[in-house]
């Protein structure tokens, strides 16, 4: 079976009476498309890799049926393909000739049934006049391609891939290089050029309109399903129909669940929510989280709520203003946890008679503040790079490393330093988590907690504040819009004078 068959869309049901015939349907698309930078990535990524021939072969993501069903998986680009070719569309590869500088886009075979039901795939003529590319073929021209190649290589000549279980069938085990790649287009994909910061600053500016549409209508909202409707509405009606990642609408006690996703419960008396949700445009994320009152008069029901709100907000403030170039990341974390503890010292969260330092080394605020301060943004919401600032799990894939981000925050420790044009979240928060703080209770760390005092603060549940910023050449830019502080708050007052 050949990599194109392997991987074909299986035959709709019903169509089979059809006459299926090879032609070429053409859409018009104007040439002065700004063009994903698809050839300058793959530059970048030989530049990483550092060799001067072999063919990089990568394959898109093919199209997958449910278990036991005829419906399709939501589709979902590799973003390691997209990286290298700018295409959003199924059962796609790619080869770049690293010597020839030669990028070709290997789009799928026409098929009417295809057609008749989903609309034409994209066509050879399409492919190179939408995508920055050398050449355009269809997916069953590879196994012809690729043995060309192999004729005509030179010895030393590798074919590189991504994962063992993603390469062409060539009978040639010792041809294929499995080692290189993942980390090259980490170290590739950390640093933004001008379009992928474009792109991120787009998603943030919807991401932006969609938190403004939740503040304006909260004081009519009931249940946690409503923010999360709101949201995506909002952002489906400017473009971005898909969502970096599930949408965290949590009210009350489940603001301290950190990926709490059920978004279903009642508001009651609940005191806040933490909404943690970005849109995605074009492939690229925005990570965006704010905290505010459940109040129509835009105030902090309680000074309990108000004071944790005010430390997440210092926390934050003081880490954006530290980001530059040259710039530990790890640093300002710890910043970060020492403002935490200054200010819970300061409510009597934290027993007095202890010094920050004490309650630094106890590691006692990771109860508190339980994850790291942020991470890359980019193709993924939590992107890749050739050191992450934080997870202890550097040139790693996503695929290997998916529960990387739920690492204690001891083993989060990276020497990394920020640099121009990296884009990052930062995101501090303050939790009351109410089995943490029970196990805390038989930990030495317990000492320095005052539980007495911590049970007026439950009902808080979580504060957590994220922005994306872009690293710039002697400072930074914040690229979030949504409203936070103040701002939100005269938001939910003013919608609640209208309504």
């Amino acid at each position: 079976m050949s990599a194109s068959q392997a991987m074909r869309p299986a035959p709709l049901k019903g169509t089979d009476t059809l006459d299926i015939q090879r032609i070429h349907i053409s859409l018009s698309v104007g040439s002065n498309v700004n063009k994903y930078p698809a050839k300058q990535h793959a530059r970048k990524v030989a530049s990483k890799l550092g060799v001067g021939r072999g063919l990089i072969f990568l394959v898109g993501k093919p199209t997958v049926f449910l278990d036991d069903s005829d419906q399709a998986v939501p589709f979902r680009q590799r973003r390691y393909f997209y990286y290298l070719s700018g295409a959003n569309e199924p059962d796609c590869y790619l080869t770049y000739d690293i010597a020839k500088d030669h990028l070709t886009l290997y789009v799928p075979d026409f098929d009417l049934r295809q057609t008749v039901w989903m609309g034409p795939t994209i066509s050879i003529g399409e492919a190179l006049d939408r995508y920055d590319i050398d050449n355009a073929r269809y997916a069953g021209s590879l196994d012809t391609d690729i043995s060309a190649w192999l004729r005509l290589r030179n010895d030393d000549s590798q074919i590189i891939i991504l994962h063992p279980d993603h390469r062409p069938p060539v009978k040639h085990e010792d041809i294929f290089e499995t080692e290189m790649l993942v980390p090259a287009m980490n170290a590739a994909r950390g640093v933004k050029d001008s379009y992928e910061i474009e792109m991120i600053r787009k998603a943030n500016i919807v991401s932006g309109l969609a938190h403004t549409a939740i503040l304006e209508k909260i004081g009519q909202m009931t249940n946690e399903s409503d923010i999360a409707g709101l949201f995506l509405e909002t952002c489906m009606t400017h473009g971005a129909p898909e969502q970096a990642y599930g949408i965290i609408a949590a009210s009350g006690e489940n603001g301290a669940t950190l990926h709490y996703m059920k978004n279903n419960e009642d508001f009651g008396n609940r005191l806040s929510v933490c909404l943690d949700a970005g849109a995605e445009y074009e492939c690229y994320a925005s990570d965006v989280t704010r905290t505010f009152p459940l109040s129509s008069t835009g105030e902090w029901p309680t000074t309990e709520a108000r004071d944790i709100y005010s430390a997440v907000e210092r926390m934050q403030e003081e880490c954006i203003r530290m980001i530059k170039p040259g710039v530990r990341f790890r640093d300002v974390h710890i910043h970060a946890s020492v403002v935490a503890v200054e200010e819970l010292l300061k409510l009597g969260v934290f027993k007095g008679g202890n010094s920050v330092d004490e309650i630094m080394a106890s590691g006692a605020v990771s109860i508190f503040f339980p994850h790291g301060l942020g991470h890359h943004v980019g193709l993924e919401v939590h992107d890749v790079s050739e050191q992450s600032v934080m997870a202890a799990t550097d040139n790693m894939s996503p695929r290997t490393r998916a529960r990387g981000f739920l690492m204690q925050p001891a083993s989060m420790m990276s020497a990394a330093l920020l640099e121009p044009n990296m884009i990052v979240t930062v995101e501090p928060g303050i939790y009351f988590n109410r089995l943490a703080l029970k196990n805390a209770q038989t930990l030495p760390i317990g000492r320095y907690i005052d539980f007495d005092v911590v049970e007026r603060y439950i009902p808080i549940g979580g504060v957590r504040i994220e922005d994306d910023i872009l690293v710039t050449a002697d400072g930074y830019e914040n690229l979030t819009t949504a409203p936070k502080g103040a701002a939100a708050l005269d938001i939910i007052r003013k919608s609640s004078l209208k309504n």
